[in-house]
């Protein structure tokens, strides 16, 4: 019973392991994606860029999922009147999703 019970703990730790690294992972991805969006779409500088990118990460704990990411994101856009679609948005988020997994497992 004692293997048994070591192998549960041991996949149970690997569960939380992997399920902090999905959230550092993505918390990472929307801020390199406030980061972005700030200085490449708004021309923004300095604190303005880490504040909107605060304002990023906050508005994924609205819900599960990039869902509430998007529209935050892309109401930003619409309202500076930025020609740039949903598409192109979601396609970076992934772009920058494999850039911050590099960049939490090289930490």
């Amino acid at each position: 019973m004692s293997t048994f019970n070591e192998r549960e703990k041991a996949f149970e730790d690997k569960y939380k392991h992997d399920q902090d690294l999905q959230f550092r992972t993505e918390v990472r991805r929307n801020k390199l994606l406030g980061q972005w969006v700030a200085r490449e779409l708004f021309g923004l500088e300095g604190e303005a860029v880490e504040s909107y990118a605060k304002d990023v990460v906050a508005s994924d704990l609205d819900e599960p999922g990039i869902d509430d990411v998007v529209r935050k994101v892309m109401a930003d856009i619409e309202a500076k009147g930025v020609d740039f679609s949903e598409h192109r948005l979601r396609h970076r988020m992934e772009e920058l999703l494999t850039e911050a997994k590099q960049q939490i497992m090289s930490e």
